[in-house]
């Protein structure tokens, strides 16, 4: 196919689009697996299982990859040819993780990392922006298991969701149950924890109970005699949680050490106390913003209305109580009891905290819930390093899921483990019961990470012909990095491959990789500007320890996470123990 790019006045080049050619990798491979230029079933089987490491793949995995390529008419009847076979290697059939849930999902919650959200109502920054059901859908539709609303009173003795004390808009309590209702269980069975951060009356926490109540079910899950402690992903599946701080006339019933929190902390209503006063005089310029989402919201009535059905009191919903501890945070870390509690703090909080209390944090976390958020300076919804929590076994570490950029990139990676559910299992090393993991020591190397880069393709059908480039095919380069933190510890880049839209690099990279339970893979494709920035062609961040070994393709996403319908990269990983690597070395010398 043939592209005109002008590159004066007058004068127009004209660049033609090639097939792109197999690697020598691929050619090499199917002539070791082929009979006679032809791949047979059983011939792709031995491939799958010796190359690509799927050593439980089946006679219908075969045959399922046949029947994706026949509308391509390239397939002949005995097996696949060459190039059928490098259109499977190319295509949906053959991606670098699993598709699947694999991990133990019968184990406690807190075992779990749980994909979690922030504000999760808002569509922008934490300021100004729209609160609506749209951004709960996408979320939960993007497999985000923990969804967090903040209640407020609201006029006709109604409850509305929105961020206190600035110009954001409401939006109905009832409206967001009833997104959650739809959307929670369209990607992934398992549970989902609604977090309230409620302030509201007795009255109003009693209508609360009642709208979730009627609307969710069968679907809410109401604590039991057997606790939380004893109950996983696998026992909750389609099960609603609701975790908040017990209303105050409860907590005055219970022991002194039980949580508590009589507000949503001043850190996560707005910052500092600055921030926090400049929002207070927001709010009354907003009133009438939230008054006319109240008339435009007017008329909305629960389902089953009329029904008779038994109310539980708002307290008895609760199936994570929430808080902080009277006697400070040190006394919390301490309490040994076995109901299931949940502890927030925010990203400064904690960052503090494991300065001190690394290791308590660590075993607290053991059965018990910790919750990070974003610091309330963060009004442009940006995002802080998910790492610090997560190797300290926070479960929840809540990211503003309507911004974008590295830090989010990163958290879309991680959670795109064990099928993209949402719940992903915490290494070992975070759960073993008599031996507290010290998260402040560096964990030895122990896996070689081999990353060969290939090819790509898709970009001229995901984007303009002049998007990169107004006179001439775009200069393509690959960069990859490990992520143990939000800055990389290590950074490697392929060459320029120049006016290509199918760019070929046949690069390979070797990585030390120390903790790859706690490990991301960033990859990203720039289009090279000799006279200013780099121009962003795609992104994808992969969690180590879930890649398939083999030659992988490899889907790009946009700044947003969302994917592109056609750019990905053709690349091999291969995943050793160092040990086996250095011991190959030695013979090999």
């Amino acid at each position: 196919m043939e592209q005109p790019f002008r590159v004066c006045i007058i004068c127009i080049r004209t660049f033609v689009h090639r097939v792109l050619e197999p690697p020598d990798d691929v050619k090499k491979l199917f002539q070791d697996y082929s009979q006679n230029g032809t791949m047979s079933m059983d011939d792709l089987l031995k491939f799958l299982s010796k190359v690509q490491g799927q050593n439980n793949a089946k006679e219908e995995d075969a045959e399922a990859i046949f029947n994706s390529l026949k509308h391509l008419n390239i397939f002949p009847r005995k097996g696949l040819n060459l190039e059928a076979f490098y259109r499977y290697l190319l295509g949906d059939l053959n991606t670098p993780l699993s598709p699947c849930v694999h991990q133990d999902m019968t184990a406690p919650l807190a075992h779990y990392f749980m994909y979690t959200g922030h504000n999760s109502y808002l569509s922008g920054n934490q300021l100004s922006s729209k609160s609506s059901v749209r951004p709960i859908k996408k979320a939960l539709k993007n497999g985000v298991r923990v969804i967090e609303l903040d209640l407020w009173p609201a006029r006709n003795n109604d409850v509305v969701v929105r961020h206190g004390g600035t110009l954001t808009t409401s939006v109905k309590l009832l409206r967001c149950l009833r997104a959650i209702k739809e959307f929670a269980f369209q990607v992934s069975e398992y549970p989902v924890v609604i977090t309230f951060e409620d302030h509201l009356t007795v009255s109003l926490q009693d209508k609360v109970a009642e709208m979730v109540t009627k609307t969710f079910r069968d679907m809410l899950y109401r604590p039991g005699k057997d606790g939380l402690e004893k109950l996983s992903p696998e026992s909750l599946k389609k099960k609603i949680l609701i975790s908040t701080k017990p209303p105050r006339e409860y907590l005055e019933t219970q022991d002194s050490n039980s949580p508590h929190e009589s507000k949503k902390s001043s850190e996560e209503q707005g910052g500092d106390e600055k921030l926090h006063s400049s929002r207070i005089n927001l709010f009354s310029c907003s009133s009438m913003c939230f008054a006319k989402q109240d008339r435009i919201d007017e008329g909305e009535q629960l389902q089953g209305e009329d029904e008779e059905m038994t109310i539980p009191k708002y307290r008895d919903l609760i199936a994570i109580p929430s808080g902080k501890p009277k006697g400070g945070l040190e006394e919390w870390l301490r309490i040994d009891e076995k109901e299931v509690r949940r502890l927030s703090l925010s990203e400064q909080e904690l960052d503090k905290a494991t300065r001190t209390y690394g290791k308590d944090i660590v075993r607290f976390t053991k059965n018990n819930l910790l919750r990070v958020y974003p610091k309330g300076t963060r009004l442009d919804s940006s995002n802080y390093d998910p790492f610090v929590g997560w190797k300290h076994g926070a479960q929840m570490v809540a990211f503003n899921m309507q911004g974008y950029g590295m830090p989010l990139w990163i958290m879309q990676g991680m959670f795109r483990a064990n099928g993209g559910c949402g719940y992903v299992k915490k290494p070992d090393f975070l759960l073993r019961e008599n031996d507290d993991f010290d998260p402040s020591v560096p964990s030895p190397v122990y896996k070689i990470l081999k990353v060969k880069i290939y090819s790509g393709e898709g970009w001229h059908l995901d984007f303009r012909h002049t998007h990169f480039d107004q006179y001439s095919p775009p200069d393509f380069l690959v960069k990859v990095e490990i992520f143990v933190g939000v800055r990389a510890s290590e950074t490697k880049r392929t060459q320029i491959a120049k006016n290509s839209w199918l760019p070929e690099w046949n690069e390979e990279f070797e990585f030390e990789v120390a903790a790859p339970e706690l490990s991301v893979l960033g990859i990203e494709v720039d289009d090279d500007d000799k006279y200013g920035s780099h121009d962003f062609a795609g992104q994808t961040y992969l969690p180590i320890s879930e890649l398939r070994t083999g030659i992988r393709a490899v889907p790009l996403y946009d700044r947003r996470g969302e994917r592109y319908k056609s750019a990905r990269l053709l690349m091999r990983f291969d995943l050793k123990d160092s040990r086996e690597c250095s011991e190959r070395q030695k013979s090999q010398d």
